[in-house]
């Protein structure tokens, strides 16, 4: 039930597939331990890239990964049918991101990581047109991480601004405007003109 990443407007919307994950995280709260597999399976691969964006080195990322998978199952019981899997989880992903980088800071390590360690994550047809793809790789890693999150979980992730906001603890108006204003630093970064979302 693996789900190839979204690729353009023709691909579904993000909210259109969490239905079967819905149905799936249903029957892991009751106990089912294939439906698990099902949740591993479908959100695992676009997961581990919007944690190697968050912390720009695969190896962590990985770690991360088994991290949230730990966490899902941990506050299981928390989710609330029907709203929406995929915001609930991110939002996960994001809090043990989030905590790694805290303990990381207590415990002293400060590790300045390389713009050409930001991961190869898929670029959408709306940040594409921009450059070649190394060239926005580069313009994206070097936005600050509160414009980079939102660009990436809607434009890349094809998350509804409604679901960035919960992801990221903020209004859909705030996800918007943020990701507007990613985008937008992307192109002045890259030398493109315009101010199509």
């Amino acid at each position: 039930m693996d789900e190839p990443p979204a690729k353009g407007p023709e691909v579904a919307t993000a909210s259109s597939r969490d239905e079967g994950l819905l149905e799936a995280m249903v029957a892991y709260q009751r106990g089912d331990t294939e439906a698990f597999g099902t949740l591993y399976a479908v959100l695992r691969g676009a997961l581990t890239g919007y944690l190697r964006v968050l912390a720009r080195d695969a190896a962590v990322a990985d770690d991360l990964l088994q991290e949230t998978f730990l966490q899902i199952h941990r506050a299981r019981h928390t989710f609330q049918p029907p709203r929406p899997v995929r915001p609930w989880v991110y939002a996960i992903a994001r809090n043990v991101f989030l905590m790694q980088r805290r303990a990381a800071y207590r415990r002293g390590r400060h590790e300045t990581i390389a713009d050409e360690t930001m991961p190869d994550v898929p670029v959408p047809p709306e940040v594409e047109s921009l450059g070649d793809r190394e060239s926005v790789r580069n313009a994206l890693a070097k936005l600050p991480e509160g414009r980079r999150e939102p660009l990436v979980l809607h434009h890349v992730l094809g998350m509804s601004f409604k679901e960035v906001g919960a992801v990221l603890g903020i209004s859909e108006g705030a996800a918007k405007v943020r990701a507007h204003r990613a985008l937008a630093e992307l192109r002045e970064a890259m030398g493109v003109a315009g101010d199509r979302v």
